[in-house]
């Protein structure tokens, strides 16, 4: 299942299954080096004492960890409306292949949630199989816990021999420094367990992941481990790992250079991210784990597309903001909810006034940033809080009465909920 998203230059990012294969350029020896030695005909003692180092290193990891790699199938029914020329409808089956792996002896399977999700990221697939290694036929898996926000998602086979469950062993991705080793396991194109090999190539690339909580499917931006290890469609879910074979990130997007197929430039979630996940998905029984929320609605609503949307202010026109007395960006605030986060910190809703295509709420906060990055939107908001905890805080600044302060909003148990 892939998805699509525009950056710089023509790249398009696109929902897992990411990767090309890595191409390196031939540096040809300069006139002021020796010649290479000729060839004596001896071969070598052995082919694993020819292998390099690193070869070595990956023969490894793939021999070590490659069984906990998990091929995943779905299928969801969609139905279509024929028309009234035709009359009625038809069914038809949309087939799907991700990957994922096994983070612990439970047999809980990490994977991205759009590998599982249903059409539009909205629910999940009718049919969920696994296969893993040396098992031939698939078994059926149940979800466990979804977290669309961070395009994650946890499943597990109840009817899969212990025996053939495989952790692999997770790492630590806030210690990656560019320029290390990345192995990159998945089934690209349906071509199960496959290994591909790269480097880190930036361990804090700001992309837009998983679905948005305002119901438009828009990714909410997030740190992103960029990576050149192969990855393409069929790779959605499954590990990057390291030179010790601990994962350090999930596998998630590539960008393209105006087709589907990789540019060399893949994406992958932190793997710390899905670790501070991973309790509340193991205890979600089968439901959806949202990012914290400060207990505010947004205050600027819109009609787009047939539907009603959340917006920042930087959709309305400078006329409009400047006969309204607004900043030029920001998320207004709507309603707080009683005894949230954002009501402790003295957060204010505005007084909702209808306009020809929308409301907006006026006289409240309209918060203009969070954590030290610009807010425009929900999803601005979203990311800066995608990775607190309980009792963590956040720092945001909040516009009022035509002046910019700084408030601290602390998370308890109820942001979590």
């Amino acid at each position: 299942m892939k998805r699509r998203l525009p950056i710089a230059t023509l790249l398009v990012l696109v929902g897992l299954g990411l990767g090309a294969t890595l191409l390196r350029d031939q540096v040809p020896l300069s006139g002021a080096q020796p010649p290479a030695p000729a060839a004596t005909g001896t071969a070598p003692a052995s082919e694993a004492g020819a292998l390099l180092q690193n070869e070595r290193n990956t023969i490894d990891i793939v021999r070590r960890y490659e069984p906990g790699l998990v091929f995943i199938s779905t299928e969801l029914e969609v139905v279509q409306d024929l028309g009234w020329l035709f009359g009625g409808s038809q069914t038809q089956v949309q087939q799907g292949v991700g990957s994922g792996f096994f983070v612990n002896e439970a047999g809980d399977i990490l994977t991205n949630y759009h590998v599982i999700a249903g059409e539009g990221g909205q629910g999940t697939a009718d049919r969920i199989t696994i296969r893993v290694m040396g098992q031939e036929q698939p078994v059926p898996a149940e979800v466990v816990g979804t977290a669309p926000q961070y395009d994650l998602a946890l499943l597990r086979a109840p009817t899969l021999p212990r025996n053939l469950i495989r952790p692999i062993p997770l790492g630590d991705s806030d210690t990656l420094a560019v320029g290390q080793k990345a192995v990159a396991m998945g089934a690209p194109f349906g071509l199960e367990f496959s290994v591909t090999e790269g480097i880190v190539s930036s361990t804090e690339r700001q992309i837009p992941i998983g679905f948005s909580g305002t119901g438009t499917g828009e990714g909410i931006t997030q740190k992103a481990i960029q990576t050149d290890a192969a990855i393409n469609p069929g790779n959605s879910g499954g590990p990057l790992l390291d030179s010790r074979g601990r994962v350090i990130g999930i596998n998630t997007q590539i960008a393209t250079g105006g087709s589907q197929q990789s540019a060399g430039v893949g994406f992958a979630i932190p793997v710390n991210a899905a670790k501070n996940l991973l309790p509340r998905l193991q205890q979600a029984r089968g439901g959806e784990v949202r990012a914290p929320r400060l207990g505010i609605t947004a205050g600027l609503i819109v009609q787009a597309r047939g539907r009603q949307a959340a917006v920042g202010l930087s959709a309305l026109t400078a006329e409009g903001r400047r006969q309204l007395g607004l900043p030029e960006r920001g998320l207004v605030v709507g309603q707080v909810e009683p005894n949230s986060a954002a009501a402790r910190a003295g957060l204010r809703g505005g007084e909702a006034r209808e306009f020809p295509g929308g409301v907006i709420a006026l006289g409240g906060d309209v918060i203009v940033g969070a954590e030290g990055r610009p807010v425009d939107a929900l999803e601005d908001l979203q990311a800066a809080l995608l990775e607190k905890r309980e009792g963590d805080t956040v720092t945001l600044r909040v516009w009022r009465e035509g002046r910019e302060r700084e408030v601290r909003a602390t998370l308890d148990a109820s942001a979590f909920e």
